[in-house]
């Protein structure tokens, strides 16, 4: 990592929130003040609340623990994937223009995936992030991210939204294809790529009107994922005591089956990204009351209803 180097600044700044040391004290006092503000929303967004295990609930971080070994290299790749246009422009940051940019690049992301800006899809932790024991996964974490910058190059976030609710459920229920994927092509950006390409395998497929079943099928025939394998029967060697993991995910199992839905598309709601829509919209003459309001994704409720 090039310290002088925007994106490398901008990495540094949101793994602590734009506190600790400052690698961009020499900017000027507003332009430190701003990398620090927008760190600091990133970080929020990201890390909040923190993690801790064994999992109780599934108001989970979308990016996992926000002090780990892996959090830098992932928070890099964040930042290398959120501006992926511009990193053979990028020289090193004598103003510290370059690196607010860069963080306003990462936010514009970190908001399609949490929180309550209006073009949050608020993707449900659990669904795309975690696996089935509660470990957070990078890999799936930057497929996404790339995923997402398809969509935005695409305009297909309505489309998306439209096919959500199975994309989820299939994902959800052969979360065992992810941990595949990256044992043959490795962690985090290694084998994003590969992930996030069975991830919009799968959702063409619904697209096009394919069951569940002939999906399965399919991959079976890809050249690319016939190695995948829908059900794995191995079941480890266990002692009388409940592992971490083992905690974790009897929770999660039966928490993720009464979830909260959107009331438009039908999706998984997060706690970080609910909002509240009226059923019958107020210029159709709907009013402010209980038997009107339904819990929504901010992008379903804000941009996709309308």
């Amino acid at each position: 990592m090039a310290r002088n180097k925007p994106n490398a600044l901008a990495a540094r700044a949101l793994i602590r929130a734009g506190t600790g040391h400052k690698y961009w004290s020499k900017f000027a006092q507003e332009k430190q003040f701003e990398i620090e503000t927008l760190a600091k929303e990133v970080h929020d967004n990201l890390f909040t609340p923190l993690l801790s295990t064994p999992i109780k609930t599934l108001d989970l971080p979308v990016a996992g623990q926000s002090y780990s070994a892996q959090t830098l290299p992932l928070i890099f790749e964040l930042v290398n994937l959120a501006n992926q246009d511009h990193l053979k422009q990028l020289q090193d940051d004598l103003t510290g223009d370059a690196t607010i940019l860069v963080l306003k690049n990462v936010r514009k992301i970190s908001n399609r995936i949490s929180g309550n800006h209006p073009s949050s899809l608020g993707l449900h932790p659990i669904v795309y992030f975690y696996s089935a024991e509660g470990r957070f996964q990078p890999t799936a974490f930057l497929a996404v991210i790339s995923l997402l910058r398809d969509f935005e190059k695409e305009n297909f976030y309505s489309k998306f939204t439209e096919h959500r609710k199975p994309f989820e459920e299939f994902i959800l229920k052969y979360k065992n294809f992810s941990n595949q994927v990256t044992t043959k092509w490795g962690s985090g950006i290694k084998g994003s790529d590969k992930l996030k390409d069975l991830y919009r395998f799968i959702l063409d497929k619904l697209i096009e009107g394919k069951t569940e079943a002939e999906i399965l099928e399919v991959l079976q025939g890809d050249e690319t994922f016939n190695f995948l394998t829908p059900i794995v029967y191995s079941k480890p060697d266990v002692g009388t005591d409940f592992s971490t993991e083992t905690k974790s995910q009897a929770f999660l199992r039966r928490a993720i089956d009464t979830p909260v839905r959107c009331g438009i598309c039908d999706a998984r709601l997060h706690t970080k990204s609910i909002s509240i829509d009226h059923i019958i919209r107020k210029e159709d003459g709907g009013q402010g009351e209980l038997e009107n309001a339904q819990t929504t994704h901010p992008y379903c409720n804000t941009t996709y209803k309308n």
